[in-house]
């Protein structure tokens, strides 16, 4: 009997390959991809089994372990491979979830196969899952499967995650097997997908073909509430960040380019060979480039790394045929002796060679056709520590929505992919090295193991049973206009060393987002960190209808009022602030840095540069010393006239502005007068924005120093600048303040309200 999990990876393949020596032996080594690196540590953690095929027709393989890894293989024939994977999954549903970038085919009897070989699948899944296990199946090979596991596993807790586009109801609908497959799909408990657009699209879906309720998240299917959302899936940032700065990746990056011609410019694409990715016409976009003289041969080079795939379905067959008679024609048009236009190398390489290759590019074309997501385009991000070359994106990615410093292009426009390619090509390096910034911070900060993380919280939060919402905020729910306004650190983030690493709790974002998604709900971030590194944490993009007030309040969006800015004076006190705080600290013998920690920094003081302040953070510190430099910083720095002194947990700030959170969220009620508030903070510098509450609002303490606080007060021993900020109004709003434990318990608390006033506001 196979051994139960609670923990189960259901995929089409197993993440190994099988290897065969030179004497005949074989042996299995893990597969590479972002699939693996995220989900094998979630695996390895909880006991869990990973599902799947094992790569060979025929038998399957006994369960084995590899690498902490307990893999169950199911089996798959030949006329499987020809019907249900090449056939339904990769002849029918690929090209017509990509916006039928190529004529899909429709077969009944792939789609019999199809049916089959998911029942197998969770057959094998039901076998090996423990009672009231988790289940995550994985992508559109197995879409039944989520239906047919809840028939024989009603104990299941479902997660499903397409990894490719979900497409909208015009091209869905032409599926014969259309019905069946999103009644497969509504099996699960949580639907994932690469981009709001793909959930909406499902909800959609499911209320025109199935007649089921919906709203903005979920659907009802009998007495259960399926949750469909976006989880953006990611790539292990750290590994190729790392590995970009190996010497030896280096060294052969150098190593390119001489074999290259040493060209000025290098102009690289990494793509499976599929018809999605556009390959083609980025191949004519270059060859008019060169034709229009826009760019030469010997200057400029086009790296075309194309990886055979599915070579036995006809649609792949053609295509590689198409691009190498265009490769052919460039070069034969275009070449000098010795010096193609095109290099063109169809063929797999490993992460080491693919690194060195990013480091070589000074451009990256990234232009499918349609891509769920697209982790080439953050790989190369990834591998430019350097913050060199630029991204060429196409804008029917998933990744476009995140990494909003690529040049984005429209793939079927070949004049503008050309427009845009000669913009990469001449981009000023300091706007370039911006643009990389931005990126490398976006993919460093929303990694695979967060995105991991994010789905499986998501998971529990929705098959669990739902805690009632505490009693103040009952009647919030309900109320005509809410503003709900967060800190970032320690609310929505737990403490960590170095802050700027300070990640959000998992399901963060999608909370802001859910309530922002309500009518008359207003979200609001009021931090004391620049606006722009709190929407970089977070993962906001421009178009997030979410409202951050940063520096306290000095940052505003232009919506809320008129930006604020330094004058000269006080732009003249705090660079003498931050002189004076680098003389006190090296009087003291402290080390100290003024850009962001390092794990190799060990016991340090971080002096962080910000638009209208200086902040010292010893959390690195012993204790000891923290109250050393903090008495310093406090008798020197800090005394200068003229400046806004806030004590924070392990950090002193020393502001040039007299603002605080409460002209924030003065501002915010001055734009909603007759709003009511939802305030949740665990700091200090939150007392200001809890002071400015009424009656009808509520405050939410993610319970740290505050409630520490109250009791200092009563017994008259706070520090005279936190004692100020306690007024009897603000007290009064503390002692009745709901609580909670820690900012993974706050984004839950979020949730639950905003599922609270969705129903509300629906009646």
């Amino acid at each position: 009997m196979a051994k139960r999990n609670a923990l189960v990876i259901v995929a089409n393949r197993l993440p190994v390959d099988q290897i065969t020596a030179e004497d005949g032996t074989q042996s299995w080594q893990r597969s590479p991809g972002g699939l693996v690196t995220a989900l094998e540590p979630v695996v390895a953690k909880h006991g869990g089994t990973w599902v799947g095929w094992a790569g060979s027709t025929g038998m399957a393989p006994a369960p084995f372990t590899l690498d902490n890894l307990s893999l169950h293989p199911v089996p798959l024939t030949a006329q499987d491979i020809t019907e249900y994977y090449e056939g339904f999954s990769n002849g029918t549903l690929w090209p017509l979830y990509h916006d039928a970038a190529a004529t899909p085919k429709y077969h009944r009897r792939w789609w019999d196969r199809y049916v089959e070989v998911n029942h197998r699948f969770a057959q094998a899944a039901a076998d090996v899952a423990a009672e009231g296990a988790v289940v995550w199946v994985q992508d559109y090979q197995l879409q039944l499967v989520p239906a047919i596991l809840r028939k024989r596993r009603p104990d299941l807790r479902i997660g499903f995650f397409l990894h490719i586009p979900f497409p909208p109801v015009e091209l869905f609908s032409q599926l014969p097997s259309r019905t069946q497959l999103l009644e497969g799909l509504l099996g699960a408990d949580l639907l994932g997908f690469q981009h709001p657009d793909g959930a909406h699209n499902f909800l959609r879906l499911a209320n025109y073909l199935c007649g089921y309720e919906t709203d903005r998240t979920g659907v009802i299917v009998d007495d259960r509430r399926v949750r469909a959302e976006a989880f953006p899936i990611s790539i292990d940032f750290a590994q190729i960040d790392k590995l970009a700065q190996d010497p030896n990746v280096l060294a052969r990056a150098a190593q390119i380019r001489e074999e290259l011609g040493n060209p000025r410019q290098v102009i690289l694409g990494v793509d499976r060979l599929d018809y999605i990715k556009g390959i083609e016409k980025r191949l004519k976009a270059f060859r008019e480039l060169l034709d229009d003289g826009d760019i030469s041969v010997g200057d400029t080079v086009l790296v075309q790394v194309a990886t055979p795939s599915r070579e036995r379905v006809e649609h792949y067959q053609e295509l590689r045929e198409e691009i190498e008679r265009e490769v052919g024609r460039i070069n034969g048009e275009f070449s000098e002796l010795g010096t193609p236009a095109v290099h063109y190398l169809r063929q797999s390489y490993d992460i080491a060679e693919l690194a060195a290759l990013y480091r070589a590019a000074d451009v990256m074309l990234v232009t499918p056709l349609r891509d769920g997501m697209n982790l080439v385009a953050k790989e190369y991000v990834s591998a430019r520590p350097d913050l060199g070359g630029t991204l060429v994106l196409s804008e029917f990615t998933g990744a476009s929505s995140e990494l909003t410093g690529a040049f984005l292009v429209n793939p079927y426009d070949i004049d503008g992919m050309k427009r845009i390619i000669i913009q990469a090509l001449r981009t000023d390096p300091t706007e370039g090295k911006a643009r990389m910034s931005a990126m490398r911070e976006r993919v460093a900060h929303h990694d695979v193991t967060m995105w991991a993380a994010e789905f499986l919280t998501a998971l529990h939060e929705q098959t669990r049973p739902p805690e009632p919402l505490p009693g103040p905020l009952v009647p919030l729910a309900s109320a005509q206009d809410v503003w709900v306004v967060c800190d970032y650190d320690g609310t929505l983030s737990p403490f960590v060393d170095d802050p700027t690493r300070a990640l959000p709790a998992p399901g963060a974002y999608s909370a802001l987002m859910e309530l922002a998604s309500l009518p008359h709900t207003q979200v609001a971030l009021a931090t004391g960190r620049p606006a722009a590194v709190v929407r970089g944490l977070l993962g906001l993009t421009p178009d997030d209808p979410v409202s951050v007030l940063g520096m306290h309040g000095f940052e505003i969006d232009a919506s809320l009022g008129e930006p604020l800015s330094l004058t000269d004076e006080q732009q003249k006190l705090r660079e003498q602030v931050r002189a004076h705080t680098i003389t006190t600290l090296e009087d003291l013998g402290v080390p100290f840095v003024q850009r962001p920690l390092e794990e190799k920094d060990g016991a340090v003081v971080y002096v962080e540069d910000k638009p209208n302040s200086v902040a010292v953070h010893v959390r690195r510190l012993d204790p000891a010393q923290r109250e050393n430099v903090l008495m310093a910083i406090s008798n020197g720095p800090a005394l200068h006239e003229g400046l806004a002194v806030t004590p924070g947990d392990m950090v002193l700030e020393m502001a040039v502005t007299q603002v605080s959170k409460g002209d924030a969220m003065n501002l915010l009620r001055k734009n909603a007068p007759d709003a009511h508030f939802l305030v949740l903070g665990d700091d200090v510098t939150d007392i200001d924005a809890f002071a400015t509450l009424q009656s009808e609002d509520v405050a939410v303490i993610v319970d740290r120093r505050l409630p520490d606080m109250l009791t200092a007060a009563r017994r008259g021993t706070l520090r005279p600048a936190v004692a100020e900020r306690l007024t009897p109004l603000a007290i009064a709003h503390l002692s009745a303040a709901v609580t909670v434990p820690d900012p993974a318990a706050a984004v839950a608390l979020l949730k639950r309200f905003a599922s609270a006033r969705a129903q509300e506001l629906e009646k």
